[in-house]
């Protein structure tokens, strides 16, 4: 064989190599990539004081959060909710500015329903379709609804047939576009679970909220491991409000990731409250300050 067969066959082998081995550096970068949005962050539209303004993007973008949950709107006794998601122009304008600020859009919220009955009221199916819609047309595959006050299982356990029955025909609604609906009980992680699998939807979850498990003397980690991945949608990463997560005692924020990591988990964090009594008012103070806590402790 010539030296300048030798020569060529050594360069062809060389550069094999090196192309093979940018192929692998690119799948690991893509793979870190892919692993640093783990978690993202998100703060409530409601409780930064702009629940279906389009100003609650850019206020989410200053206080350097991921996304915003977006609320349907008022409830009070209307039929269903008082939302412009239905407005296609209007409905533009939400999806432009999330596109132009690169703020997500992590859930849609029922917020209406803090305070008024899932169980009792008699409109439930057009308030569950409109939302759904929503959701379909803003590409977003997560709903949240919190059973409140009027719906609390612990203290009204007369209500869980109806409930179940109508969290049944929900999530066979909202599976019709592939997403869920992540409800949020007064339940224990054990209870929670018995309620998601009598429910038997693998469109039904559990939107956590750490302030639930904090408020009753349970442990946050334990009440995670319990639900298990399987079960949770979404979680509210705050407490009730007294102080700043990163001045919570309560909260081991740390050990919760160690804990999520392990399970394998991914998705939204969603601030409601932690605010600081001193200064609750002060939205940007607030929600800057939890965001950036949360954001250093899972985006690391």
């Amino acid at each position: 064989m010539s030296n300048f067969n030798k020569s060529f066959i050594k360069l062809t082998a060389i550069l094999f190599i090196v192309v093979l081995s940018g192929a692998f550096n690119s799948c690991a970068t893509a793979q870190s990539s892919s692993k640093k949005q783990q978690y993202k962050v998100a703060v409530c539209d409601w409780m930064i004081l702009k629940r279906q303004k389009l100003g609650a993007f850019g206020l989410a973008s200053e206080i350097k959060a991921d996304g915003i949950e977006l609320d349907m709107g008022g409830l009070g006794k209307r039929p269903t909710f008082d939302s412009k998601l239905g407005d296609p122009v209007e409905r533009k304008k939400f999806l432009d500015k999330s596109k132009e600020l690169h703020v997500g859009i992590s859930s849609i919220a029922m917020s209406g329903f803090y305070a008024q009955s899932f169980a009792k009221r008699e409109t439930i199916e057009p308030m569950i379709n409109d939302c759904v819609k929503a959701m379909k047309d803003m590409k977003v595959k997560v709903a949240y609804l919190p059973l409140g006050t009027e719906s609390d299982l612990v203290k009204n356990p007369e209500l869980r047939p109806i409930v179940i029955e109508r969290l049944k025909w929900a999530g066979k609604q909202v599976g019709k576009i592939g997403g869920v609906i992540a409800i949020e009980t007064s339940l224990n992680a054990t209870e929670e679970k018995k309620l998601l699998e009598e429910i038997d939807s693998k469109c039904i979850k559990s939107s956590f909220n750490f302030a639930n498990a904090a408020d009753n003397g349970r442990d946050i980690v334990s009440e995670l491991k319990i639900l298990g991945k399987k079960h949770l949608a979404q979680i509210h990463a705050s407490n009730t409000d007294k102080v700043w997560l990163e001045n919570d005692t309560m909260i081991n924020m740390p050990e919760i990731k160690k804990t999520l990591d392990e399970m394998k988990w991914s998705g939204w964090l969603i601030v409601e409250r932690s605010r600081d009594v001193t200064q609750v008012h002060n939205v940007k103070a607030n929600y800057g300050a939890n965001v950036a806590y949360l954001k250093k402790i899972f985006q690391n």
